[in-house]
């Protein structure tokens, strides 16, 4: 136990020095956090199993940003957007899937690998698009619609990969292909985290009434997330569903819902710190050397199938120009859920699976370095992000 807490010491040490260099060189903590346990996994200082023992606090940070963005789908907001989130969401997701179906097959790569890596590149990581969020304050047309696109976009993904899953199991085997295994188990999996999401929101609600004290609203806090992450593990559903279902309904049903939000908000820093330098530190830089061709065509089509999805989307929806514009670079990072599916197809079908992995592995690498960047840059020319030169006009005598 003793060797746990100093490595999680040696973690948050690491993620202060990493952020401290990602502040001076202008880039976001995120970044910093991120390359910071990319360097520290380089060392080998913590072993790998160590490594692997902290994926709970993982858990429960992707719960506490899920549940965060679940805040978000709050009824009033909802109305004022209407449907142009959905449609949003469904080009910029199906756009990645069928732009890298395209490609992939094109240059080779057997259909039931190439439908499969098409289906992981609808799903968007909202951890680091909301740490960007976060730290620079961004607000405005583009920051408010990329909440509630990168909420809904994981659960295509999801729908998508079990599709191409059952698609690419009967073109090995040659096997019938049936409407009810390409979609019932999705369905089923998503409709279950959203009821069980429902359900804990709404107890949440219940709860908070009693309870009006700061520490008691952490617990309930930390209660909620903990059980959403812990029971969408044991009933085989999605944590993030569930968690982004729990803060949805919770922001809706309780009449106080800024008061836990606002307690969370004072453990989730070190967590987050913790939980993108663990990521970092699992990064396994060798598979740049495996990925190739499929890798760089994987990595580029799928910028290009998610901006250019979002654009059409977005001018369907009749988004403001703004975000037509810009939102699709938003959307570039990719990790946990990617990361997740990826492990599915290894099990799913293993005589592809070891490319699969190795191709989003290397990919969740070159996005999540580069990706809060991009997210950054474009946020600031959004005019979302204020600039050192808005800060110091703002404080300019008129």
């Amino acid at each position: 136990m003793s060797q746990v807490l100093f490595y999680l010491a040696i973690m948050i040490i690491v993620g202060f020095i990493g952020s401290a260099a990602a502040h001076k060189l202008h880039m976001p903590a995120v970044t910093g956090y991120l390359v910071a346990g990319l360097l520290l996994g380089l060392t080998r200082l913590i072993p790998h199993e160590t490594l692997m023992s902290f994926n709970v606090l993982s858990d429960l940070a992707l719960g506490f940003i899920a549940f965060s963005i679940g805040s978000e789908f709050k009824i009033s907001f909802l109305k004022q957007v209407g449907t142009a989130p959905i449609i949003i969401t469904l080009f910029e997701a199906l756009g990645a899937v069928i732009i890298l179906d395209i490609l992939l097959i094109a240059i080779g790569v057997p259909v039931p690998a190439a439908i499969m890596l098409g289906a992981i590149g609808a799903a968007t990581a909202p951890a680091a698009t909301l740490m960007v969020i976060r730290q620079y304050n961004a607000d405005g047309p583009v920051s408010k619609m990329l909440l509630p696109v990168v909420a809904m976009d994981d659960a295509v993904a999801l729908i998508a990969f079990s599709i191409s899953a059952a698609i690419a199991q009967v073109i090995v085997s040659g096997a019938n292909l049936s409407a009810g295994a390409m979609l019932g188990v999705p369905l089923l999996e998503i409709g279950g985290s959203l009821i069980l999401g429902l359900v804990i929101g709404a107890l949440a609600a219940i709860f908070l009434r009693r309870f009006k004290r700061d520490g008691d609203r952490l617990g309930l806090a930390l209660a909620v997330i903990m059980a959403g992450a812990g029971l969408a593990a044991m009933l085989n559903l999605s944590s993030l569903l569930v968690c982004m279902m729990s803060g949805a309904a919770f922001a809706n049903l309780s009449s106080k819902p800024v008061k836990l939000l606002k307690v969370s908000d004072s453990i989730t820093p070190p967590l987050f710190l913790l939980f993108f330098v663990i990521s970092g530190a699992e990064l396994d830089i060798t598979v740049l050397r495996e990925i190739g061709l499929v890798g760089t065509v994987y990595i580029l089509g799928r910028v290009v199938g998610k901006i250019g999805g979002c654009y059409l989307g977005a001018k369907l929806a009749k988004a403001e120009p703004v975000v037509q514009k810009y939102l699709g670079f938003t959307l570039i990072p990719q990790a946990g859920v990617a990361i997740g599916l990826s492990l599915a197809a290894l099990r799913i079908m293993p005589e592809y699976g070891a490319t699969i992995r190795a191709v989003v592995l290397c990919a969740t690498l070159v996005y999540e370095l580069v990706g809060p960047l991009i997210t950054k840059y474009t946020l600031t020319k959004a005019g979302e992000i204020s600039t050192a030169e808005d800060r110091k006009a703002e404080r300019r005598p008129a």
